[in-house]
């Protein structure tokens, strides 16, 4: 018996060992195989290509992504917009002249047309429980009646906070409280790629949601206003009416005020174009508290590598992406701590530049008196400056529009490029180049107006013409501006305008 155990517990042992080798040679098999492979793999094309997956590869695929959520977060704090424009007959004994009796010489059958109001529609956001709504500006230019209408069709009357053509954002504000609001998102976070709601009124089709991704962020040259560019480019369908609606992710969070489209019918054709929260958000805010946005300013010309014409110049660069400095402002933050020209802004406070918009849009969230890190890199060598940002004026003072010409003007300008002055044949002036409530608008002086003298004195700047009109505020003389320009036409006006009324 003793025997017949022992043969069976020979038998047993050798099984363990032989299924102990196979298993281990098993073993060293296959992590050597999946050792040899771990690095790369061969596609169905014949292409190598990693052989890892990300780490959300297993995510939820698209088509299973649920928008109802932030939608119905969303929708009832976006607001429709009816803006009507009063057109005003033309002080004094000035005719109406009809375009083809002007060009083909028909003789002077002047006559008084019969005023009719102009109506434009679009969209807003709540963006505060009190009443604050976020539009474009756009959407109210040259308005003398705004009515809000929210998701629940409660109408308001609205009046103008503030407006900002540069970024075409505008604040507005109704008389109500406890209203549904979106919440702020953070548009760096945003990923290309990444699912995004546009929330307007398309057509007067009130509380019209769309869908779609972020094609591009950081993108420029879509107005032709010179502005502030660093748009969020989206495939979501927006259409006229949706200006100055809301651009939510699928939190329901605020990401953007969708703002243009790119179209040659007027209509989506597949592009749209938001205003990223972290410019609109901040100038709605200096709007609100200051009642002028609080620009800040490095004081440096720049522009992308590709666009730079002298071939030698770029050679020498070791970068591909970046805002390239091509010349400093005459009181230039960037230059007095330490920049050069031939410098390329890579990063500011560790955010990546990659283009002369993107440096637009990180700099546009600071005021005066920020400070800064930028990072440059010096023909392949990394530099690290702290900046002080400033305002147009080289200083860090806020600039207030309680009482100033700003508010007394009601009107935004931007002086003319060596271009612009070309086209015209004009050494110097200045454009007005959005309106508000104010003088300019109440005497009839339009968007696009040339101003080349003012109390006898040439302008070349926003600044010049501004001091003018402050000195003569403060000053015991008559308190009026003789104003010489030009019409977007090209015919010779001249204007008086009285700031004691």
């Amino acid at each position: 018996m003793k025997k017949v155990w022992k043969n069976m517990l020979g038998v047993v042992a050798v099984s363990a060992i032989s299924v102990g080798l196979a298993v281990g040679t098993s073993s060293y098999l296959i992590q050597k195989k999946l050792s040899e492979s771990s690095y790369s793999v061969e596609t169905e094309y014949g292409f190598k290509q990693p052989s890892f997956h990300l780490a959300n590869y297993n995510a939820v695929a698209a088509e299973n992504i649920d928008f109802t959520v932030a939608a119905e977060k969303a929708v009832h704090a976006v607001v429709h917009i009816k803006a009507t424009t009063n057109t005003q007959m033309r002080r004094g004994n000035q005719q109406y002249i009809d375009p083809f009796e002007f060009f083909f010489g028909f003789g002077n059958r002047g006559y008084q047309p019969q005023p009719q109001p102009r109506v434009g529609a679009g969209s807003g956001v709540i963006i505060s429980v009190d009443g604050y709504i976020m539009t474009n500006n756009h959407v109210i230019d040259g308005a003398d009646e705004l009515e809000v209408t929210l998701n629940d069709n409660r109408k308001f009357s609205a009046k103008i906070v503030g407006a900002d053509p540069q970024t075409d954002i505008a604040l507005l504000k109704i008389d109500a409280k406890d209203l549904a609001t979106i919440p702020f998102g953070n548009s760096d976070d945003l990923k290309v790629g990444e699912w995004v709601l546009a929330i307007g009124n398309p057509f007067n089709l009130t509380s019209t949601v769309t869908a779609g991704i972020v094609s591009a962020k950081g993108r420029g040259g879509i107005s032709r206003g010179g502005g502030i560019e660093s748009f969020i480019q989206t495939d979501a369908a927006v259409n006229p009416g949706n200006s100055g609606g809301a651009l939510v992710n699928t939190k329901g969070e605020l990401v953007g005020i969708n703002t243009a489209i790119y179209s040659e019918t007027g209509n989506f054709a597949g592009y749209s174009f938001a205003v990223p929260i972290g410019i609109a958000g901040k100038v709605a805010g200096d709007l609100k508290q200051y009642g002028a946005v609080q620009r800040a300013i490095l004081g440096v010309l720049m522009q992308d590598i590709l666009t730079i014409q002298d071939q030698e110049v770029k050679n020498k660069l070791k970068v591909t992406e970046g805002a390239y400095i091509s010349e400093f402002a005459q009181q230039s933050a960037a230059k007095q701590a330490g920049m050069e020209i031939g410098d390329v802004i890579v990063a500011v406070n560790d955010a990546k530049i990659k283009s002369a918009n993107a440096l637009q849009e990180q700099i546009s969230k600071y005021r005066p008196g920020d400070k800064v890190k930028v990072t440059v890199d010096r023909y392949g060598t990394n530099k690290t400056f702290v900046v002080e940002l400033r305002n147009n004026q080289g200083n860090t003072e806020v600039v207030k529009t309680t009482g100033s010409a700003s508010e007394v003007l009601g009107a935004a300008f931007k002086a003319l490029s060596d271009k612009r002055k070309q086209e015209l044949g004009l050494s110097y002036g200045i454009e007005v180049t959005g309106l508000t409530n104010g003088k300019l608008k109440e005497v009839g002086i339009p968007k696009g107006f040339i101003i080349q003298v003012v109390n006898e004195q040439p302008v070349s700047t926003p600044e010049e013409f501004e001091q003018i009109v402050e000195k003569l505020l403060k000053s015991n003389e008559d308190k009026v501006l003789f104003i010489k320009g030009y019409m977007p036409s090209g015919r010779a006006r001249y204007y008086a305008i009285d700031l004691t009324e």
